[in-house]
């Protein structure tokens, strides 16, 4: 296949993490060594940015700037939920994005998202494939969820994982202070995949970590949490339980608060199930709790990143421009598990369609047979993810970002 010349066209979409910017620092760095490239360009706040003619020119951006990324929380160059219409029902934004793909040689076209984002992605290489314009597609992953089917995990979990665990056994430990303490709920991300709330229990490895662990994937009781709850706080004076967002009952209706709002994909917005069992707990139960909910700070917290993590955020950026260069498109990027002791991975790339829209749950045999906890199993595929520690860049006592120019 011959060369193609042009620009790379760039962009982030969805929810955020530690690492995201990790893969566009894979990105900027592997489009230098080939000269078919011409300039990286990214989109302001994703796909809506080449919509409104907005972007970020790298070779506008100081080294330090692009150095910086590797410990960059949030996605430096914004981000967005923004759901495409498919052309044949509406085609007014892809006569759109086709007039900026050919004002600026727009020639290989990588977003870096979960599965909303391989959607998008998805539909833009329908469009460009169906009027026959050359660009090479490809999905790079991200997700704090690892919910991404057809990847053995995603970038972005091992440390929202690694946040988790940790700030889990602060909790656990900051309980032992009192002879009688209270039943403390931790609300953990994940709406229909538990990948984050089974993090909480690798801190039981360290001997202070949740007594109790629920999942979106096996159908939640009240009164059996309550019972639960009940025996261990009898055992302990004290319970700490990990609770997912997105637990929901036996007609799989959520537990949560919910506010009925949606997001551009149809999502619910969740939260305040922790809140709600607390109240349970001490109503019910009379016994003091309290709720915690992580919210945004385990996926925006860049200062326990996960050094495997990093480096594998910025391998899927390499390894997306390394394949579109060869000739690639229409495919997400993924990484396959080679080998788990000593850890080991590869790359193989999927058809967007099949990593579009469809979730990846936690298997069963990783949850406990009470349905209240993690088994060796999820021990054995979390662990590496977390191994590696990436330090902060400190100055005066505060953590340097990248500082992008307009």
């Amino acid at each position: 296949m011959s060369k193609l010349q042009g620009n790379i066209l760039y962009g982030q979409s969805g929810g955020p993490t530690s690492v995201i910017n990790s893969s566009a620092y894979g990105v900027i760095m592997e489009a230098r060594k080939h000269k078919e490239i011409g300039q990286v360009i990214v989109m302001k706040h994703g796909i809506k940015g080449a919509l409104n003619e907005e972007f970020f020119f790298i070779d506008k951006q100081d080294e330090e700037t692009i150095e910086l990324l590797k410990h960059t929380p949030g996605s430096a160059f914004g981000s967005v939920r923004f759901k495409l219409k498919d052309f044949r029902e509406d085609d007014s934004n892809y006569l759109r994005l086709l007039y900026i793909f050919k004002k600026y040689n727009i020639r290989y076209f990588l977003y870096n998202g979960g599965n909303d984002s391989m959607d998008t992605c998805a539909k833009i290489a329908d469009y460009m494939s169906h009027i026959d314009y050359d660009c090479r597609i490809i999905g790079i992953p991200k997700t704090i969820d690892n919910d991404l089917p057809c990847t053995d995990h995603t970038p972005g979990y091992g440390s929202a994982a690694k946040f988790i665990s940790n700030t889990m056994m602060e909790i656990c430990y900051d309980m032992l202070a009192y002879p009688n303490g209270k039943v403390t709920i931790v609300e953990i991300m994940g709406r229909h995949a538990g990948w984050l709330t089974g993090a909480a229990g690798i801190a039981n490895l360290s001997g202070f970590g949740p007594d109790l662990i629920y999942f979106p994937e096996v159908p939640f009781s009240v009164e059996k949490f309550k019972e639960d709850v009940k025996r261990v706080y009898h055992e302990k004076k004290q319970c700490l339980v990990a609770v997912s967002e997105g637990i929901t009952n036996e007609e799989g209706i959520f537990i949560s608060s919910s506010s009925g709002m949606k997001d551009a994909f149809g999502h619910f917005q969740l939260g305040g199930v922790a809140s709600k069992l607390a109240t349970s707990v001490a109503s019910d139960l009379g016994i003091p709790s309290r709720s915690v909910e992580f919210g945004s700070t385990q996926r925006a917290a860049a200062h326990l990143q996960s050094l495997t993590d990093v480096n594998e955020a910025i391998a899927v950026g390499r390894h997306a421009v390394e394949a579109a260069v060869k000739g690639e498109s229409d495919l997400m990027v993924a990484i396959d598990r080679l080998n788990n002791d000593p850890y080991e991975i590869g790359f193989s790339l999927h058809s967007l369609v099949k990593c579009a829209n469809t979730e990846k749950r936690v298997p069963r045999t990783m949850i406990n047979e009470q349905g209240n906890g993690i088994t060796q199993e999820f021990l054995d595929y979390v662990l590496p993810l977390i191994q590696g520690e990436n330090p902060p860049k400190f100055k005066g006592g505060i953590q340097q970002f990248s500082k992008l120019k307009d």
